[in-house]
């Protein structure tokens, strides 16, 4: 369990820090970080620090399948834990 969490602790702030810096690059006209990767790293478990980015740096907030995917992420995720937290409480037998 506490590796679940460190890992979640460390992909959440790799995921804001890597939206941070596309907004730094997308100002300064430098390689941006493809659309892709920050959804795949939302996707792995950074979506809360994507979200974070998004609001902080107000970066990809015009885009709605970013306005409405992290979201909808962060509400699958949060069903799945919740889920597999019931699963671990109350097994099938």
């Amino acid at each position: 369990m506490k590796i679940a969490l460190w890992y979640l602790a460390a992909i959440t702030i790799v995921t804001f820090c890597v939206c941070g810096w596309d907004k730094y690059a997308a100002q300064r006209q430098l390689r941006r970080v493809p659309e892709k990767i920050l959804f795949l790293l939302s996707a792995i478990g950074g979506s809360v620090g994507m979200y974070a980015g998004m609001l902080t740096f107000r970066h990809k907030t015009q885009h709605w399948y970013f306005k409405f995917g992290i979201p909808a992420i962060i509400v699958a995720q949060a069903a799945a834990v919740m889920l597999v937290l019931r699963w671990v409480q109350f097994p099938l037998k």
